[in-house]
């Protein structure tokens, strides 16, 4: 093996070693969603992006209730709510429009406009200052592995020696090509155009045209954006042989005017790019000490916003895993969970994804299914079921059945002593919410489950362990199971002097919880 190993993160969190325990490909908002988690861990990671410089494409424009959620489990929702601006939910299920669902079983019933470029920014800075080493400029051309580790190749020769990757690069991903893991699914049959440009036609005309064409093609639309410029969305001709290259001003003007009959004098472009409908799902999210991760494990149309929460929530699901391994606690079989459990969830996502392209259609069938299923939604247990597939507040692992609880994230909740569930949660380790009174021990796993004895209106259980993606593992009030419960998800008791050094740190004691 020819080529300059990188010696990046030599010694940290590696005892030394010379490598760095985690090589993360790609550096959009799931790579850095990865990165962050890892680093809350204390494992060294390194994180490669091919681009020299971030993004200016939009092609996100929201976060929905779970992502929310996420965020506010790691002490970040403020920064991301001062940035963008709170919607109604409701009108995501194929744009047909309904109100929220009552009772949507969330504390964050709401959607947060923001703009991708702005996500993408602040999960960068949270990634870097938890201390994740952010290469820029650093394409991966190779990828290698043994039984001890990883090794990558740069596109300038240079090696990087690793204990596990990530790839998180993307639909075109490079790591799932080199690993050589099927992506079957159906190619686009219909691409679409979207871009930030000015126009000069007046805004009144501009919203009677769109509300026009909208009536038979929704897959056209023109909004206002910062600074004068409008967001537009319209059909493409035919499907791009490299949907890389990014349309002309050209091609954007001539399919205004074959759509909605007026270009609207489209000039200065901030952006242009496209996407497709095509739908495909890596077969394996897990090849050796190799794992994938959003778009790298999955594309479908943009249809409902979910993409790149579905990213957001793979990184969270896989990162305390991924930490558990490297730091070497892990029980038996917990990494290959992330698979186990996001697999599935993707796969409902790619099958909504394909149900709203139908619904969307403008043939005349279509629009017949839509009318039937927008009459559908006034009933409000259909509403919810479609919202919580959009908002992914309905998903539930399959961890072995027991209390109703079990698999589901928990919401957030007011605890009587003061605070609240997630605030008990940045640590990045396991919870152990108490309402016995204290009756409950976790000490083994002092280092890895907080202990916080408290009680909450809302909690429909005598206590309940939550993982550190928030889903709960375990509730009830028996002791034997608690134990193993925690023996299943946080591996074998520390020894009794770790034990007492982790029950002095505890923040969940030190804020008043036990």
């Amino acid at each position: 093996m020819s080529g300059r190993v990188d010696r990046v993160g030599e010694g940290e969190g590696t005892g030394g070693t010379g490598r760095v325990d985690v090589v993360v490909v790609g550096g959009g908002p799931t790579g850095m969603m990865t990165a962050a988690e890892l680093r809350l861990h204390g494992v060294g990671v390194v994180v490669l992006e091919r681009d020299s410089e971030p993004t200016k494409i939009v092609r996100s424009l929201g976060l929905h209730a779970r992502s929310i959620e996420v965020l506010d489990q790691r002490g970040l929702l403020e920064e991301f709510l001062a940035r963008g601006r709170r919607y109604d939910v409701g009108g995501f299920f194929a744009g047909i429009r309904k109100p929220a669902p009552a009772g949507l079983d969330t504390a964050h019933g709401y959607v947060l406009g923001i703009p991708q470029p702005v996500t993408d920014a602040l999960l960068t800075a949270h990634a870097a200052a938890l201390g994740a080493r952010i290469r820029r400029g650093s394409a991966v051309t190779g990828l290698s592995q043994d039984e001890d580790g990883v090794t990558v190749t740069l596109a300038d020769g240079s090696l990087l020696r690793a204990r596990y990757a990530v790839g998180c690069d993307g639909g075109r991903s490079t790591v799932r090509t080199l690993l050589g893991v099927g992506f079957p699914g159906e190619p686009s049959r219909a691409d679409t155009l979207l871009g930030e440009v000015r126009l000069t036609a007046p805004p009144e005309e501009v919203a009677a045209v769109v509300a026009e064409v909208r009536k038979t093609q929704l897959r056209f639309g023109i909004g206002p954006s910062q600074d004068g410029a409008h967001r537009v969305v319209v059909p493409a001709a035919a499907v791009a042989v490299d949907r890389s290259v990014p349309p002309t001003l050209d091609e954007l003007r001539q399919q205004l005017r074959a759509v909605a009959g007026s270009d609207f004098g489209a000039h200065a472009p901030r952006w242009l790019s496209r996407f497709g409908d095509g739908t495909r799902q890596a077969e394996r999210y897990r090849v050796g000490r190799v794992l994938l991760a959003g778009d790298a494990a999955h594309v479908h149309p943009p249809i409902g916003g979910q993409g790149l929460n579905l990213g957001i929530q793979d990184a969270f699901n896989l990162g305390w895993k991924l930490a558990a391994e490297v730091a070497g606690w892990a029980p038996p079989g917990l990494l290959d969970t992330y698979e186990s459990e996001r697999h599935p969830v993707a796969a409902e996502v790619l099958e909504n994804t394909r149900a709203q392209m139908q619904l969307m259609a403008p043939d005349p069938g279509a629009r017949a299914v839509r009318r039937l299923v927008a009459e559908l939604m006034d009933i409000d247990e259909v509403n919810r079921r479609l919202t919580e597939k959009i908002t992914a507040t309905g998903i539930r692992y399959d961890l072995g059945g027991g209390h109703a609880l079990v698999g589901r994230r928990l919401k957030d909740m007011p605890l009587k002593q003061g605070g609240r569930v997630y605030a008990l949660t940045r640590t990045g380790r396991g919870l152990l919410i108490d309402q016995t009174g204290g009756r409950l021990s976790a000490a083994g796993w002092a280092g890895r489950v907080d202990h916080a004895v408290d009680t909450s209106d809302e909690l429909a259980a005598r206590a309940a362990l939550l993982r550190p993606d928030g889903h709960v593992v375990w509730a009830g009030d028996d002791q034997r199971e608690l134990t193993g419960a925690l023996s299943r998800w946080f591996g074998a008791p520390e020894p009794p002097a770790a034990q007492g050094r982790a029950q002095r740190a505890s923040p969940a004691r030190v804020a008043g919880s036990q």
